[in-house]
């Protein structure tokens, strides 16, 4: 595949957990960065977390603590483990691969968005 391929969402309850994958289109140490972002109806899409080819992770504020980044170089896959998930988490989360780090914040590539995954937190 030619963009990066996301799965995992679903329906769960408030307080619940939740995991996402991202199958990238190429090997994962050719990548800069990954990240995931998302969006809900009425709104732009915003950042959530990022894992840099070195390891480093960044994440939203509204995530902090509560979202965790990872990847798995042999599956070619990184992952973003949701806990504590509140309704507000609702949105259709996208993978993006090989955006940059520009000041502290991750800049996605505008050519690598997965198609999303629908994430619905219950309350």
């Amino acid at each position: 595949h030619v963009q990066p391929v996301e799965s995992g969402g679903g329906l769960v309850q408030a307080g619940g957990s939740l995991s996402l994958s991202c199958e990238a289109s190429r090997d994962i140490p050719s990548i800069n960065a990954m990240g995931w972002f998302r969006q809900s109806p009425g709104n732009q899409r915003e950042f959530v977390a990022s894992i840099f080819r070195g390891g480093t992770t960044t994440y939203a504020d509204s995530v902090k603590g509560r979202f965790i980044i990872s990847r798995d170089k042999d599956k070619n896959t990184v992952y973003l483990q949701m806990n504590s998930l509140k309704v507000e988490d609702t949105a259709t989360y996208y993978c993006n691969e090989g955006g940059t780090y520009v000041s502290g914040t991750y800049v996605p590539n505008r050519r690598f968005w997965g198609q999303g995954t629908q994430v619905t937190v219950s309350s």
